[in-house]
Parts: C-alpha cells; sequence; structure tokens
C-alpha cells in the first residue's frame, strides 16, 4: 500500500505542477480567470484554489466535474497539459462532410503512393516537394474535419 501512496502522491504533485502552468499560461494568453469563471459556471474563488499564482500554495485537487465544466471554459490545448504524454482533450465536429471528406482522403493516399513509387523526386523516400504536397493535403483534411 505505501508505493501505491508514494505513487499517487508524485502524480499529484505532477497535477498540481501543471497546474501551475495553466494558470501561467491563462494569464500571458488569456482568457482570464474571471472570464472562465463566467464562461464555465466555477466560482472565482474556488478557480483560484486550482489555478493559484502564489508561489508557494498548493493548488487543490480538481475533481472531474470541475474538468467538465472548464472544457467550455479553458482552451483545451491547456486542459490537455493535464493528462498523460500522448494524450489531448480534443472537441468532435458538430458537422462533417464525409463526402468530401472521403474524396480528399483518396487524393492524399494516392499522393502519397506516387510519392514512394522508385521513380518518383526521391524514390521510395518522401522528397521535400512531395512533403510540401503531403501537409497541404494535410492541412485541408483538417481543415474538413473541424
Amino acid at each position: 500500500m505505501a508505493d501505491e501512496t508514494t505513487i499517487l502522491e508524485r502524480e499529484a504533485e505532477h497535477v498540481r505542477s501543471l497546474q501551475r502552468t495553466i494558470r501561467r499560461q491563462l494569464d500571458e494568453n488569456g482568457p482570464t480567470l474571471k472570464q472562465v469563471s463566467y464562461d464555465s459556471g466555477i466560482g472565482y474563488t474556488t478557480l483560484q484554489t486550482y489555478f493559484t499564482n502564489e508561489a508557494n500554495a498548493k493548488p487543490s485537487a480538481m475533481p472531474l466535474a470541475a474538468l467538465r465544466l472548464l472544457t467550455k471554459a479553458v482552451p483545451l490545448e491547456l486542459l490537455s497539459l493535464l493528462l498523460p504524454d500522448g494524450y489531448r482533450i480534443v472537441r468532435v465536429p458538430e458537422a462533417i462532410d464525409h463526402d468530401a471528406l472521403c474524396e480528399h482522403l483518396v487524393d492524399y493516399l494516392a499522393t502519397k503512393q506516387a510519392a514512394h513509387h522508385p521513380e518518383s523526386e526521391a524514390g521510395r523516400d518522401i522528397g521535400p516537394n512531395e512533403k510540401a504536397a503531403l501537409d497541404g493535403k494535410v492541412v485541408t483534411l483538417k481543415a474538413l474535419a473541424a
């Protein structure tokens, strides 16, 4: 049981460090904590306990209910800091044009396949012009899915 407690204590300290990072980012780039309070419905003084800016203060543990409410008010890339590496909080698009997405996916796959052809720009590797073309297609795909 002592090992589990130690692991949880280390993880809690890491999360508190991330809460401080989120507060610094909010202070530097917004939204303000008062705006977060208004948009999330969480009291300002409660938010100050989660995201303290006092040097020696220990941020309070945040319940999952607060995290759910904060998704309406805090940029998701900041809230994603609270998750393990490789995990992100993302918003599912409300409407996706699946036909257009399919056309662009087929185009992307055809371009990528052609880039691996032995007689392409860099042979079986992807050359700089091919990479630029593929990157542009990914931007289009992201826009369609957003």
